[in-house]
């Protein structure tokens, strides 16, 4: 059983096995992923122009409560840890659900949290708003970022690469006064930027005399917004990573080469053990990382040390499985390009592996020769 405590208590030794709670709430999302996000419905998506799935999002958000897992009961939410998060998102990693998941029930709630705003995050908790950081999606824990400018109490500027601003209906704007605005998502402009993850597209956000009300202070909330993305966007990139996984063992023992399983041939071994002990260990880094997020307990270092792993391990994987599906998974039909796709974008989110591991050696005091 899982030992979650209240944050900032003392744990002699935290549980990172999953507990009958969380396996039962893993059962459940997998079966609604399965039934609701196959993945040619997700490639046909791509190629549409609407990329979000939004009757899925509603599924998840509002039928099954998950939108407001990190939000109090006492504004509608489910009063969860990042634990549980965690594990919705290895199982949204796991199917590449195009849903602004990770950007609006982790990032847009966790700074509306350090604002204390419960107006917005009533609204958030239902599911039925859809709330994005404009916040760069490469930004590391602790980095700076751009803001808008403020003339005659209205919000101007133009900021890039905002994940899922498309599907927003509120947009969090840090601004040069050191406040964080709700902006109304009608009073800006969304223009599409090319990107490699289609699932998770990215958008320039231009703001022009647009009315924001402040909701709080944009430093602190930005930085614990930033910080709990990145240590639970390992669980995404596990999840991921264990699909490919799974999935290439599962090809290796159908496909046949001189009348054997490739599977069996000794250098296919060799490499699928390799990644297993690769992803195994990624996981165990991505639980410690969402552990840490709901104790409070050396949270920053767990998020540096997740991360300075996940990214070069997920892209591995899919590396491996697209390689080990030969000529299959090249076509556009096959879903390992999402994958991969998906891997890479991640890859650099929240901050590159090598950003947090020179967090890692700041937090340990490990000085670059």
């Amino acid at each position: 059983m899982s030992t979650t405590h209240a944050p900032g208590t003392p744990s002699a030794e935290p549980d990172l096995l999953y507990s009958e709670e969380e396996e039962a709430l893993r059962a459940a999302v997998r079966d609604l992923l399965g039934d609701h996000c196959d993945a040619a419905g997700v490639i046909a998506r791509t190629e549409s122009g609407t990329p979000h799935d939004l009757a899925l999002w509603k599924s998840l958000a509002d039928g099954m409560g998950l939108a407001g897992l990190l939000i109090p009961e006492a504004l509608g939410g489910q009063g969860a840890t990042h634990r549980e998060v965690a594990v919705v998102l290895e199982e949204l990693g796991r199917a590449v659900a195009p849903v602004p998941y990770l950007t609006s029930a982790v990032v847009a709630t966790e700074a509306l949290l350090a604002c204390a705003d419960e107006e917005l995050l009533g609204r958030l908790a239902t599911g039925r708003t859809i709330g994005v950081l404009a916040v760069a999606l490469h930004t590391a824990p602790g980095a700076g970022f751009p803001a808008a400018t403020l003339e005659n109490g209205t919000l101007r500027g133009e900021l890039t690469g905002i994940a899922d601003a498309a599907a927003a209906d509120v947009l969090l704007v840090p601004a040069e006064d050191g406040g964080l605005y709700a902006v109304d998502a009608g009073a800006v402009t969304v223009t599409p930027q090319p990107s490699l993850d289609l699932t998770r597209p990215l958008a320039v956000v231009t703001l022009d005399s647009a009315p924001g009300r402040r909701v709080g202070d944009a430093g602190p909330a930005v930085r614990r917004a930033l910080r709990a993305a990145a240590g639970l966007l390992a669980s995404e990139q596990s999840g991921l990573a264990d699909w490919a996984l799974t999935e290439t063992v599962r090809y290796l023992k159908e496909r046949k080469q001189f009348n054997r399983p490739v599977g069996g041939f000794q250098a296919i071994k060799h490499r699928l053990a390799q990644l297993w002990l690769e992803v195994v260990s990624l996981r165990a880094a991505a639980r410690n990382a969402a552990d840490a997020l709901s104790s409070g307990e050396d949270a920053d270092i767990a998020v540096a040390v997740a991360q300075a792993y996940a990214a070069p391990v997920a892209v591995h994987a899919a590396e491996e499985a697209l390689q080990l599906h030969a000529g299959i998974g090249m076509t556009w039909e096959h879903p390992i390009h999402l994958y991969l796709k998906r891997a890479k974008a991640d890859s650099i989110a929240y901050g590159t592996a090598g950003a947090h591991r020179e967090a890692v050696a700041a937090l340990v005091d490990l000085q670059a020769p």
